[in-house]
């Protein structure tokens, strides 16, 4: 396992970590305990350091599987979570430091954690990062010694410019991907310069980028991938990266004459050619997933010509879709 450091934390965190929205409940379907203590314990048995989650994945009960998991390991296990999710309708005027205090306390109780090492803001509407009351509230939390570090996980660029602005904010968890390539122009160089970790999820666009998506696979109705392509229950940006099916298809195949059946390992060995990513946070529903998405860490660096075409392929087909969009 390679380790990178994570912003101004200072932590050394596995360059490959795990993701757990869909840990032990697939895309959509129902929670499996056992299968979540599967998925958790083979990622740290192979040396993944760094566990991202949110109150909302299942109700609370990913939190929960993973703070377990962790409790049982005598090695440090650093947990990401995320709050904010849970106001609706999810507007600017329902984030209250009251509030969000109580969600930390929630996030707590549910992990079975004294202390949260990383807190993150869930894609909160954009107003929420102009709110100096509301990073005060986790600079108050972290003196209190209920959280390490706040983070915040956004949606666009302009949010993460804007959050960089506040001293506590060590880190910023943005999608980034061969198929969205935007934040690597300029907001990489920020993070740098802000000493700003980088925690890059929607690594392989929901599947898109694994290659075994094709137009005739079909998505359980729980499934985002089918209710969310338009946006309809969160920001469209999250499912297969808001790149419409029939674009992403013929890119895709240009992209499997060059990396094969070994584009997933590609895709997110892609992600980790970029030095400022602190670590990627691809998700897994079992735990063979956990190892596949392992094995990237091996693959040798792609080559100068590899890199060209995956940039020829995103300036063909994909970015004039979703380039400005975040």
């Amino acid at each position: 396992m390679n380790f990178r450091k994570l912003g101004k934390t200072g932590w050394e965190v596995s360059e490959i970590s795990l993701g757990t929205w869909q840990v032990g409940g697939g895309w959509g379907g129902p929670f499996d305990p056992k299968i979540a203590e599967q998925i958790l314990h083979t990622a740290f048995d192979r040396g993944i350091n760094f566990v991202d989650t949110a109150d909302v994945y299942d109700g609370g009960l990913s939190e929960a599987a993973v703070g377990k998991a962790v409790r049982e390991r005598s090695e440090k296990i650093y947990v990401a979570t995320k709050c904010g999710r849970r106001i609706q309708p999810h507007a600017n005027e329902g984030y209250t430091p009251e509030r969000l205090r109580k969600f930390v306390e929630d996030s707590l109780s549910n992990t079975g954690l004294e202390r949260l090492d990383l807190i993150q803001l869930h894609c909160p509407p954009s107003q929420v990062y102009h709110r100096d009351e509301i990073f005060g509230l986790f600079e108050d939390l972290k003196k209190e010694g209920k959280i390490a570090a706040l983070g915040v996980s956004v949606e666009k660029i302009n949010e993460a410019m804007t959050a960089m602005k506040y001293d506590i904010v060590s880190t910023v968890q943005i999608i980034f991907n061969m198929f969205r390539q935007r934040p690597s122009e300029v907001f990489f160089k920020h993070a740098r310069v802000n000493e700003v970790g980088v925690i890059v999820r929607v690594p392989l666009a929901s599947g898109l980028l694994t290659g075994k998506i094709s137009q005739e696979t079909s998505f359980s109705k729980d499934d985002h991938r089918h209710f969310n392509r338009e946006g309809k229950a969160f920001d469209k940006g999250e499912t297969f990266s808001g790149v419409p099916l029939q674009v992403a298809f013929p890119a895709v195949e240009k992209l499997k004459e060059v990396f094969g059946e070994n584009l997933a390992k590609a895709a997110l060995k892609w992600v980790l050619m970029f030095e400022e990513v602190s670590t990627v946070i691809p998700g897994a529903s079992k735990m063979e997933q956990v190892i596949q998405n392992l094995e990237a860490g091996q693959v040798k660096p792609l080559s100068a010509h590899q890199m060209k075409v995956v940039e020829e392929v995103y300036e063909e087909f994909i970015k004039k879709e979703v380039h400005h969009l975040w």
